[in-house]
């Protein structure tokens, strides 16, 4: 059974697809799973690190962009799928399943031109505009949230939530605040801007030091700040005399998810399909120039149920930020509130939804393949029958 996985660029696309690859392994011994990418994208570090196959083709975004580069873009198209049909003639997928990301639409639309059984996955609660348009050709489309619904086909649409890497749902206190150098009496604070980073939030914090400055000996932080800003944050707190561990990038994420007693971040949707499975507390800054603005639809969804604070980057200062985070410290119950609607929220088995979807769709042509090759032979016995 082969499997292609399209997509990536970002953690919010190759965690997603991570998770129902693992998910796969488990419900098919036979699955060869080959993701396919972009050679700019996290994909070309993180995939093979998982012991997986990462396949490359030449695409990039269109929306977001310059004029200039949106020009650019558009130029690449044909060579895109020229290196998508190239690379399903030599993979000769069962099943294409596109997650997102730049590399996601023209090896799903490739593949659905070639006769191969197609699904993606939405994750924002508003879509993107090439999941849109592919969700009109694509067989089966994936959602995460029921608001989504309405941008597809509702013939051929689910909901089955955001893929969680199983993992997540594993980390340990004890064992992260070990690996992390943290102390295990302090109160956790744990920052990251996504799997890039975000300098914002990195600077935010920074200054937020200063006003925090009578809680030093009572809170800590572990901040993933990407790779540009972690040495210069590193100084922040070491001239600051917070106690913290500073890194680029946390590859132990269920161990980071378990020290956090409460986490700043974007509101990707992994991002937020992680944190209401650990049921984690959470102030959220939406990132401002997501695709149609998708991360503050995200954030305002939890934030109107009480499930998350919010802070939008406009109002993003050192100021602002530590006034909530002092805000929440001092109420005793705003964290555990937060945490319990959080984790009400939450999903474990949406790739165990996908993965149901996606055999529903192999069934479905091992059937017509059946019936296709009954009737052939139907056609022949009767062509001998007439001869005689």
């Amino acid at each position: 059974m082969k499997i292609i996985i399209a997509g990536g660029g970002t953690g919010g696309h190759i965690f997603p697809a991570l998770a129902i690859a693992k998910e796969l392994r488990n419900a098919l011994a036979d699955a060869v799973v080959t993701f396919v990418g972009t050679s700019r994208g996290m994909e070309s570090r993180i995939i093979p690190k998982e012991g997986y196959d990462v396949r490359f083709i030449r695409s990039e975004g269109l929306v977001g962009k310059s004029i200039f580069k949106t020009i650019k873009s558009i130029f690449k198209i044909p060579a895109s799928l020229k290196d998508s049909r190239d690379l399903l003639k030599e993979i000769k997928p069962d099943l294409v399943l596109g997650v997102g990301g730049y590399s996601s639409g023209p090896v799903v639309l490739s593949a659905k031109m070639m006769g191969i059984p197609t699904i993606i996955h939405e994750q924002n609660t508003l879509p993107g505009l090439a999941n849109r348009i592919l969700g009109r050709f694509v067989d089966t489309v994936a959602v995460t949230y029921h608001e989504s619904i309405k941008y597809f086909p509702r013939d051929k649409t689910y909901m089955t939530g955001n893929p969680i890497r199983a993992e997540i749902l594993k980390g340990d206190r004890e064992r992260g605040c070990e690996n992390f150098s943290l102390d295990r009496d302090r109160f956790t604070i744990f920052v990251f801007g996504g799997s890039l980073g975000a300098s914002s939030i990195n600077s935010a914090v920074g200054e937020a030091l200063v006003y925090l400055e009578p809680l030093k000996n009572h809170i800590q932080f572990l901040h993933q700040t990407g790779e540009k800003d972690c040495d210069s944050m590193k100084e922040v707190y070491r001239s600051r005399e917070f106690r913290g561990s500073v890194i680029p990038f946390a590859y132990e994420m269920a161990d980071a998810y378990a020290v956090a007693d409460l986490i700043i971040s974007r509101a990707g949707a992994t991002t937020l399909a992680e944190l209401t499975a650990c049921g984690k507390a959470a102030i959220l800054v939406p990132y401002p120039y997501a695709a149609a603005n998708h991360q503050e639809i995200n954030a305002r969804k939890l934030w109107d149920i009480g499930a998350a604070q919010m802070l939008l980057e406009r109002d993003l200062n050192g100021k602002t930020l530590s006034d909530l985070i002092k805000h929440l410290l001092e109420e005793p119950d705003a964290i555990g509130e937060m945490e319990r609607i959080s984790k009400s929220l939450g999903s474990s088995d949406a790739a165990g939804k996908v993965i149901e979807l996606m055999m529903g769709l192999l069934k479905k042509k091992a059937t017509y393949r059946t019936q296709k090759g009954s009737s052939q032979v139907i056609k022949v016995s009767v062509s001998s029958d007439s001869v005689s």
